[in-house]
């Protein structure tokens, strides 16, 4: 199995900020998190306001442990809101179903982990996320 590099990683982050400020975009927090839920990087932009890296995290965690986007998760928590609060609350508080957060996957599909992002709408750090993949060499799946 192939493992995300914390070089792939970080060129995730960099290619999502750039995204960011030619969106111009309010101050990002983006996370990388591997196919474990683990932290692989992070970084808040200057000014970010408080709770950035937190709220990345917890939309990539998300994503990562259901194996889907966290548009699609936010789509299901809108079906179902009692389950989504339950698995928020069996996760510590560290899952967020809402939209922000892409899974990151290799050419042959083989699941790397997730990116999030927080600071624009969820339209917008779902965006910066997939060009960061994209920038890295690897696969968005929204």
């Amino acid at each position: 199995m192939t493992r995300l590099t914390l070089r792939q990683a970080n060129q995730i982050i960099a290619g999502a900020l750039a995204k960011a400020r030619e969106m111009k975009l309010k101050p990002l927090g983006v996370v990388v998190l591997d196919e474990s839920g683990h932290l692989k990087a992070a970084q808040r932009e200057d000014s970010a306001s408080m709770f950035r890296i937190e709220i990345a995290t917890g939309k990539a965690w998300a994503a990562v442990a259901m194996g889907a986007s966290s548009r699609a998760l936010a789509a299901r928590a809108r079906d179902n809101p009692n389950f989504f609060v339950t698995l928020a609350a069996t996760a510590g508080g560290k899952f967020l179903p809402q939209t922000g957060a892409v899974l990151i996957r290799n050419a042959s599909g083989e699941l790397l982990g997730a990116a999030g992002a927080s600071g624009g709408t969820g339209e917008e750090d779902e965006a910066a996320c997939i060009h960061g993949i994209e920038h890295a060499g690897l696969v968005a799946e929204t």
